[in-house]
């Protein structure tokens, strides 16, 4: 796994977001930036995990974080479903794993006793000088978009 810990310079990449525009992440220094990194487009527990967030969106707006929900799902996938859910959030397109890889969040792991690789569902906060302020591996979505407004406000209140 690699060393991305809380502190640490948040690695770079760039990948393509549902309006067709790329995002890189070094081009957003100066403001906080949530990652959060979720399995699939459409399905319960990933719908509801961008529903509160966008829920959430105006208060992340009002502390000058950008909301960005990435997953290995298309551009033309991410576009239905803002459509479907009017997402409020950035959603990126990461086929290729960019952002993925650069976290290292394509992991091993055991649903019903079946071993395969796939996404761990994690939400990192990067602070507006690029460095890791928080991580978290996800196991429920409840909650978790509001402990992550939270995060924020601590973050921005010692900025």
């Amino acid at each position: 796994m690699t060393a991305i810990a809380p502190g640490t310079p948040a690695p770079d990449f760039e990948i393509e977001t549902d309006s067709g525009t790329p995002f890189r992440l070094s081009a957003q220094k100066g403001s906080p930036v949530v990652l959060y990194f979720y399995g699939t487009d459409d399905t319960e527990t990933c719908t509801n995990e961008n529903l509160e967030f966008s829920r959430l969106s105006a208060e992340f707006a009002a502390l000058g974080a950008k909301l960005v929900g990435i997953s290995e799902d298309s551009v033309a996938s991410h576009a239905r479903f803002r459509a479907k859910y009017d997402l409020a959030p950035i959603l990126g397109a990461d086929p290729d794993h960019k952002a993925i890889a650069a976290f290292d969040l394509w992991q091993p792991k055991k649903t019903f006793g079946r071993e395969y690789l796939g996404l761990v569902r994690t939400t990192i906060l990067v602070a507006p000088d690029g460095t890791v302020a928080n991580i978290w591996t996800v196991k429920r979505v409840k909650g978790h978009p509001e402990e992550v407004l939270e995060a924020t406000r601590a973050l921005m209140a010692k900025a």
